[in-house]
């Protein structure tokens, strides 16, 4: 069965230990960076969670992974709330996925 990760501040992930999420600390990009190329090798997880923050500054690094089946790599707010980015991303690969922008606009 796979697993479910998150990568992020302290306070951004440890909350998700609660769900039974596989939680990883990363005090800077290039420590998340590391972190997420291990978790992806393992090929243990199908989901991996990245604030906001780390992966816009990893946009280079996620780009090896945007089109493999898993795991999916999805950025998510971190503590400090929502900048937009990783609702853009998940347009941009519905609009891949699809052809079209489906989604509302906001």
């Amino acid at each position: 069965m796979y697993k479910i990760a998150i990568i992020g501040e302290r306070d951004s992930v440890l909350g998700f230990m609660a769900l039974g999420f596989s939680v990883h600390e990363a005090p800077d990009a290039e420590s998340a960076a590391k972190t997420l190329h291990t978790l992806v090798k393992s090929g243990e997880y199908a989901v991996i969670f990245l604030t906001e923050n780390y992966a816009m500054q990893l946009e280079e690094e996620l780009s090896r992974y945007k089109d493999l089946p898993l795991p999916a790599v999805v950025s998510i707010p971190g503590q400090g709330g929502s900048t937009g980015y990783g609702m853009n991303n998940i347009r941009s690969a519905v609009e891949r996925a699809v052809g079209a922008d489906i989604l509302f606009k906001e």
